[in-house]
């Protein structure tokens, strides 16, 4: 099953365009898990979960007690000893909240010393990405930030397909490069860039004239539909069904099998 990292500059719709391919694949048959690597997390809103199961979801991170039993130290602690390999492998089925088909988890955002630090909290993190993407029977979707930063060298490696959405403006297109070298070097196979919110074909040519080495697998529009969905609360996939079958096609046109 596929295992597809998500990125981009902040604010050109990868939370967006990760929620349309979540329920994309979802529709296809496929056990989904959305992963929000996001540390300000948005993807139950942009999927459209209803408010008592949003409600629900628990970052992994503010998870003190599990944190503390699976790794012998309770978050915040540095510089004392704790398991560097915590057993993860029953969080997913325990923690994550379904709705239409998609499992969706938050990561949360590490407290303290910083997303990089060697603490409990990370490390839980690091095992559970880790797992998430070395297990066949589920799709992985990890709507992330555009450091990479819960992936490292073994578990990017397992990651199938990255997917950089950009928009029409030099500053998006300078993280996408940033983001396409990294990956690259932690050995992602398979990277493509999409554009989003384009409003015409000067947007477009903008795009794919400043796309450099990165390969463009497909475009969304500009879409109010999804502004108002934003505004209130629904799925983007429902709100807006010309971006659910433009993200269909960019599925299709990177082996995702959607149909």
């Amino acid at each position: 099953m596929a295992k597809i990292a998500i990125s981009g500059k902040g604010g050109v719709g990868k939370t967006m365009f990760s929620s349309l391919l979540a329920y994309i694949l979802a529709e296809d048959g496929r056990i989904v898990y959305a992963i929000d690597a996001d540390p300000d997390p948005t993807l139950a809103q942009a999927l459209g979960f209803p408010p008592d199961l949003a409600a629900r979801i628990t970052p992994i991170v503010e998870m003190d007690d599990l944190i503390q039993e699976r790794t012998g130290a309770r978050p915040g602690e540095y510089g004392g000893y704790f398991k560097l390999n915590p057993r993860v492998d029953d969080i997913p089925a325990r923690f994550a909240v379904v709705h239409r088909g998609v499992h969706l988890m938050q990561m949360g955002r590490v407290r303290g010393a910083g997303s990089g630090c060697v603490c409990p909290e990370n490390t839980i993190l690091k095992a559970l990405m880790t797992h998430l993407v070395l297990r066949e029977r589920e799709t992985v979707i990890m709507d992330m930030v555009a450091g990479l930063e819960h992936l490292g060298r073994g578990t990017a490696s397992a990651v199938d397909t990255m997917l950089i959405v950009v928009e029409p403006g030099k500053r998006s297109l300078d993280v996408a490069h940033d983001i396409h070298s990294l990956a690259r070097d932690l050995g992602i196979p398979t990277i493509w860039g999409v554009g989003n919110r384009v409003r015409h074909q000067d947007d477009l040519a903008f795009i794919q004239q400043n796309l450099g080495e990165l390969r463009m697998a497909g475009w969304l529009p500009f879409s109010e539909r999804a502004i108002e969905a934003d505004m209130r609360g629904l799925a983007t996939y429902d709100a807006a069904p010309e971006l659910a079958a433009r993200a269909r096609e960019i599925a299709c046109s990177v082996g995702l099998g959607a149909s």
